[in-house]
């Protein structure tokens, strides 16, 4: 069976070797110890994408400010203090011969208030869901010396991801964080070199791209993750996109994987507003193809994948080279190995039929989170639980996790 377009090995532009065309695509754990290091809940967890045999392995949100966090629990590096146990997290995604990238990213103007740290953001433009609004902080809009210092966070922690063994990292710039929030015109307002026309928008991600090939080995994999649109009129658009990737061209990037969305518009979870999807799976399939044309490094797609025959489609076109799959795997982590063996494992989708579209994303997140939380604790998934109970009880344990944090914070004195 290895003879099977998804299983063929991928080369790189730096040389690196991937294994297969399948990754584990990023998702968000809230798993992290009392330190905000990986201990030995995600270990656990990411031995079983490892053992799974996914070719890729993208962790989930690594912050490199501790002041801001995409949500309680989060994974923090900006310093050497725990590298021990990230070297230990690296050996385990590792450890059945997957690459292993670690993800930098920063929430922006989706900071969750309950963390009591500021929010900053490109303008002071805060999140807007029915609903839900009031979740997130307020922000303020960076300066100048302020941009300049986030773009140094990222080049050390992708230094100290080297450092532990990491063999690449990825640059978070889609799903409404900090970087999609420079790229989109309904964020960003600037009127400085940070805003504006596109290139100006675009210069916060070229920036730090090159910021950290300046510090990491030819051979340390940097790749960028990248909205396609953000599904909101006047915001980034399926063109915005194309030129981002043409100007990534130029630069040594070895894969761009392409999603959508945000916040206020959770494409993420399949809710796509443009209707361009293949028989509801591979959601943002269509726009990678278009992008991959003009790109010279891989693509890749993820959103929404999980039968294996949809995955071949979506390999088989020319312009698409790795796919991604983030909720089929936190349902079950094996889904490569048994697509290898001939095994036509499929995923199905969650459902959630409540009205309130805002309220059925936070829905569908606690479910994957709950299977998360399940398979870092040894146990098997659960797929069948209800939306409603789910919900209830993410929601009293992220106040739990952000209570600690805000403890934490207090003790280290930040």
């Amino acid at each position: 069976m290895s003879g099977l377009p998804l299983f063929q090995p991928l080369l790189l532009p730096n040389g690196t070797r991937i294994v297969n065309r399948l990754a584990k695509a990023a998702m968000e754990e809230n798993l992290a110890d009392e330190n905000h290091a990986p201990g030995p809940e995600l270990l656990r967890l990411y031995q079983t994408w490892a053992d799974g045999g996914a070719g890729l392995i993208i962790t989930g949100n690594v912050m490199p400010d501790c002041r801001a966090l995409t949500g309680p629990a989060g994974v923090i590096l900006e310093n050497d203090r725990y590298l021990e146990q990230f070297k230990n997290w690296a050996v385990v995604c590792r450890s059945q011969g997957a690459q292993a990238w670690l993800q930098i990213n920063h929430p922006g103007r989706q900071l969750m208030a309950n963390l009591g740290q500021e929010a900053v953001a490109p303008s002071a433009i805060a999140v807007n869901i029915p609903g839900v609004a009031k979740l997130f902080a307020q922000p303020r809009s960076l300066s100048e010396v302020e941009i300049h210092g986030l773009i140094n966070r990222y080049a050390r922690t992708a230094v100290l991801a080297e450092r532990a063994g990491f063999t690449g990292v990825q640059i978070h710039a889609a799903h409404g964080y900090l970087f999609s929030q420079f790229l989109s015109p309904l964020t960003n307002k600037r009127t400085d070199k940070w805003g504006g026309s596109l290139e100006n928008r675009a210069r916060i991600l070229i920036r730090t791209i090159e910021a950290v090939r300046a510090h990491v080995a030819p051979q340390f994999c940097v790749s960028v993750k990248l909205n396609s649109a953000d599904f909101q009129r006047g915001g980034f658009e399926e063109g915005d996109a194309i030129e981002v990737v043409k100007r990534l061209n130029e630069l040594p990037v070895d894969l761009v994987e392409i999603s959508g969305g945000s916040y206020e518009s959770p494409a993420m979870q399949g809710h796509t507003r443009d209707g361009q999807t293949l028989a509801r799976e591979a959601y943002f399939f269509e726009f990678a193809e278009r992008i991959g044309r003009v790109a010279r490094m891989p693509v890749m797609v993820t959103g929404g994948i999980r039968r294996r025959e949809i995955a071949e489609i979506v390999i088989n076109s020319p312009s698409v080279a790795m796919v991604g799959m983030a909720t089929a795997l936190a349902f079950e982590p094996n889904l490569p190995s048994q697509w290898l063996t001939g095994d036509g494992a499929q995923i199905k989708s969650v459902q959630i039929s409540w009205k309130n579209k805002a309220f059925v994303a936070v829905a569908i997140t606690a479910i994957i989170k709950k299977q998360l939380s399940l398979l870092s604790l040894g146990k098997a998934t659960k797929p069948g639980i209800s939306p409603l109970m789910t919900l209830i009880t993410s929601q009293l344990k992220t106040k739990r996790q952000a209570r600690r944090y805000r403890k934490w914070v207090a003790e280290q004195g930040i």
